[in-house]
C-alpha cells in the first residue's frame, strides 16, 4: 500500500512530525505485520528519527549549521546561484528514508522516538513524503 503525506513547510530546518500520520497508514492498510517505508521526494529534506521535542529540535539545527555551515563557498551555489548547498549536504548526510517496522499492527518505535521530516531547503516549500507498507 502507498499513500502520501503532503504539506507545506517554512524551511530552514524546520522538522515536521509524522509519526501519527505514518502510524494512520500502518492501521489503514490493515496488516499486522511488516516495515513502513518513509521517503521524502526531493533533494532537501530528509527523513529521520528525534526525540521531537523543542530542545532537540534546536540542537539539531546547531547540529547542522556546524556541520555544513550555510555561510561557507559551496560548488553547487557557484553553479546555480540559489544558495541552498549546505541545504544538499545536510539532506545527504541524514538521508531521505527510514523503515520503521511493525508488530500488531504497530510502529515499533521507542518511548521517546518519533518520525520526522526535516526541510532543509532555504524557502519555504511544498513538501511530499511517500509512506509505502510493506508486509502481511
Amino acid at each position: 500500500m502507498t499513500e502520501y503525506v503532503d504539506f507545506q513547510t517554512r524551511g530552514d530546518g524546520e522538522m515536521t512530525d509524522l509519526t501519527g500520520k505514518v502510524a494512520a497508514a500502518v492501521d489503514r492498510s490493515g496488516l499486522s505485520a511488516g516495515a513502513a517505508v518513509v521517503f521524502a521526494s526531493g533533494a532537501t529534506g530528509a527523513i529521520t528519527t528525534i526525540e521531537y521535542e523543542p530542545g532537540l529540535v534546536e540542537d539539531m539545527k546547531a547540529a547542522l549549521e556546524r556541520i555544513a555551515p550555510q555561510d561557507i563557498e559551496y560548488a553547487h551555489n557557484r553553479r546555480w546561484g540559489d544558495g541552498n548547498g549546505h541545504s544538499h549536504i545536510r539532506a545527504s548526510i541524514i538521508g531521505p528514508s527510514l523503515a520503521i517496522p511493525f508488530s500488531d499492527g504497530k510502529l515499533m518505535l521507542g518511548t521517546w522516538q518519533q518520525i520526522v521530516f526535516i526541510d532543509l531547503d532555504t524557502s519555504p516549500r511544498y513538501r511530499r513524503v511517500v509512506v509505502q507498507i510493506i508486509g502481511e
